[in-house]
């Protein structure tokens, strides 16, 4: 795959020039990135529904048309005014500068362990490649904060940020405890079946599916489109858990992200072909959303159409 072409959710479409005026450098498109959006949870800020319902705003393109900024996108922004989002959010707009820059970039999914000590958080961060390698970035973190790593290089292995695939592989060998895997320490949704949702998104990403952390498809979106009214989070452990076949189709696609990861272009090959033909694997034209803003839609990923329910 070319990571220095827009992909539907990347392409800024009519703010490109506006994009091109930020900063070149990639902690220059970090900060920019930083003055354009805030968590819509660590930030701690009260946001009313109608900005909440920003965080659902996949496409870059959309989430421009939200900013309150009229002018140039470096003017500096109040924490206020930005564009409410998430860690994947920071990391796309990210994404879509690098390769605006002909820069190859992609979204990484995973955990990081260095949010919050003992407990390996849900988090996205970007990738570029500077000519000779690959180097994770977190463009929602501020390098003077002081976290126990480089934000600005992130190492893919404990300590630092766990791809999915990484993580998935550790709960099968017993090596990790999947209750410590979640979206935060107290939250329900986590543990080996959130993991297994990560490794799918891990591979919708690297194929230019770039989709939400709460859109989900196939078998787990029709378990959850049959909840009735139950918040997500609230019904999540009733959920179904992965089957025998279900566990093997995860098995193989971690096995061959981190085959390719390491560098096996036959991997690299035989993800894409499954991703092309498996259905089980990718999210095809429509997905279920089930935000944490308390929302619930049905979205035509084609037609950009979303039907809230």
């Amino acid at each position: 795959m070319d990571y220095t072409r827009q992909t539907a959710y990347s392409d800024p479409g009519r703010h490109l020039g506006r994009l091109s005026a930020l900063p070149e450098d990639v902690a220059g498109i970090a900060a920019a990135v930083r003055n354009l959006v805030v968590h819509y949870r660590a930030s701690g800020i009260d946001f009313p529904p109608d900005r909440l319902a920003e965080i659902n705003n996949r496409w870059v393109e959309r989430m421009l048309d939200s900013c309150h900024l009229t002018g140039p996108l470096d003017e500096p922004l109040a924490a206020t005014d930005r564009i409410v989002g998430c860690c994947r959010d920071f990391t796309l707009l990210a994404v879509s500068i690098l390769r605006a820059r002909g820069i190859p970039a992609r979204s990484r999914i995973g955990f990081a362990d260095y949010l919050e000590a003992g407990f390996h958080g849900d988090h996205v961060i970007a990738e570029y490649h500077d000519g000779s390698r690959w180097i994770a970035t977190d463009a929602q973190l501020d390098p003077a904060a002081g976290f126990p790593v480089d934000v600005a290089d992130v190492p893919l292995a404990p300590g630092g940020f766990r791809t999915a695939a990484q993580a998935w592989r550790s709960i099968r060998r017993g090596e990790e405890d999947p209750a410590l895997f979640g979206v935060g320490r107290g939250s329900p949704i986590g543990g080996a079946r959130l993991v297994r949702q990560y490794v799918l998104n891990e591979v919708a990403h690297r194929f230019g599916d770039e989709l939400l952390l709460w859109d989900i498809w196939g078998d787990l979106a029709t378990a959850a489109d049959e909840l009735g009214d139950r918040p997500f989070d609230a019904a999540w452990e009733d959920l179904p858990a992965a089957d025998a076949g279900d566990v093997a189709v995860i098995d193989e696609i971690a096995g061959l992200l981190l085959a390719a990861d390491g560098g096996d272009q036959s991997a690299e090959g035989k993800l894409a072909s499954l991703y092309a033909s498996d259905a089980r694997i990718r999210p095809g034209d429509t997905v279920s959303c089930h935000s944490p803003s308390g929302s619930r839609a049905r979205v035509d990923l084609r037609r950009r159409a979303v039907d809230v329910f």
